[in-house]
């Protein structure tokens, strides 16, 4: 079961164009006033105003940490502390720059393990379908069904990545990132319907078997089959097994590939059991292996809609805007209100600062646009809304929602 999200080649290529852009832009002088966007940039890189550095903690504090009673969960928290304390002393720039090498560095490795892994995916999908209808075992039916569906998700999904980057702004003014998260509920329900079928011609075979023997034929040439496809399968498992933490399209192509290794193994095994043993192991597998895979879909779905309905940002990337905002500039007094949410897989992030009342228009445009323009190169934000004020004692901003 894969499901086939935005890759972040596209993304991170079109921010590093949009970075240097804005780059370019702070460094040309506007006529008749202050470089106000280069003191900006300056007022940027403050080495660390709240003395973060000092509470970083030692490889040796660490070690001493871990002697003591409860010594492996405090050192897992101070590590964790350390973490959080050198992304935030990173600056904006230095995210996006490490985001992008790092792309940069996996790229080829990780269009082999697409392109791979969307063969192996058409290769298991024919032997699946030759086994499951050689033999008329309802195990691999069940699995050929998930095989068939995984291949034909690469395919669709991949199409819906295609046309999201290619979207007409007129009519889509937000980009079409959301159409691969759409695409994925979609799958989940049919995927889930597919199977539920499964389910049920499996529980009316175990009713009304009508056979003369306790077991079933023993069909050797769909099992050696589906033993081939398992080889394949495990073979891509151990290659994106290495790549996992570089691409998050590869991290879902490495757990589509384990989930398929329990899958088509207990359905060749089940199937075999049917044969050989008893032939109730048969169904039984592919009711299993059917509640399996559409309680897997359920938890993507779910998942997926989180996404659509505005989830919040995890807490470290909140932490990391809240710093940021507060120590671009000397201009900035106040930190208001901060939101950062899902809208699709990526973040909207609204941040409210406070000026002193008597900053010219012209200053609080400069600085709130160009802290807008760094955050909108953070690596997983979409757009980014900074607004300007002068005191904390209104109201909340679109307080119908809060």
């Amino acid at each position: 079961m894969v499901i086939v999200q935005n890759t972040e080649e596209y993304s991170l290529s079109v921010r590093a164009q949009n970075s240097a852009a804005t780059s370019t832009e702070a460094t040309e002088p506007t006529p008749g006033r202050a470089d106000i966007e280069r003191a900006a940039t300056t007022a940027t890189v403050q080495a660390d105003p709240y003395a973060f550095r000092d509470s970083i903690k030692t490889d040796d504090e660490l070690a001493r940490l871990r002697k003591r009673k409860a010594g492996k969960q405090l050192e897992k928290y101070h590590r964790k502390q350390n973490d959080l304390i050198n992304s935030l002393l990173k600056t904006m720039e230095e995210h996006t720059e490490e985001a992008r090498a790092e792309e940069e560095t996996s790229r080829f490795p990780v269009r082999v393990a697409v392109w791979a892994s969307m063969v192996g995916n058409f290769a298991l999908c024919i032997l699946q379908l030759y086994g499951a209808i050689s033999s008329i075992s309802l195990s691999l039916i069940a699995t050929s069904v998930d095989s068939v569906f995984d291949f034909g998700s690469n395919l669709v999904l991949y199409w819906l990545h295609k046309k999201a980057i290619s979207l007409d702004v007129n009519k889509w003014p937000v980009g079409g990132s959301r159409l691969e998260t759409i695409g994925n509920i979609v799958y989940g329900f049919l995927m889930s319907s597919v199977n539920l079928v499964v389910i049920v011609e499996s529980v009316q075979e175990m009713i009304t078997h009508k056979g003369g023997t306790d077991t079933d034929k023993f069909h050797i040439p769909s099992i050696v089959a589906v033993g081939a496809a398992l080889g394949v399968k495990i073979l891509l498992f151990f290659y994106c097994l290495s790549l996992r933490k570089q691409s998050s399209q590869v991290h879902v192509l490495w757990e589509d590939h384990r989930n398929d290794i329990f899958v088509n193994g207990f359905g060749l095994l089940m199937s075999a059991g049917g044969s050989r043993w008893v032939w109730w192991l048969d169904p039984m597998g592919a009711i299993i292996i059917a509640v399996v895979v559409m309680l897997a879909w359920g938890r993507t779905i779910y998942e997926q809609f989180e996404l659509l309905a505005g989830k919040s940002a995890p807490h470290d990337f909140m932490q990391l805007l809240v710093y940021k905002a507060m120590t671009f500039s000397d201009e900035i007094q106040q930190i208001d209100t901060v939101r950062a949410y899902h809208s699709g897989p990526e973040y909207y992030v609204e941040i409210d600062v406070v000026m002193d009342a008597s900053t010219p228009l012209w200053k609080a445009h400069d600085i709130s646009q160009q802290l807008q323009d760094k955050i909108e190169v953070l690596p997983n934000v979409e757009r980014a809304f900074v607004h300007v004020d002068h005191e904390t004692d209104h109201a909340p901003e679109h307080r119908k929602y809060v």
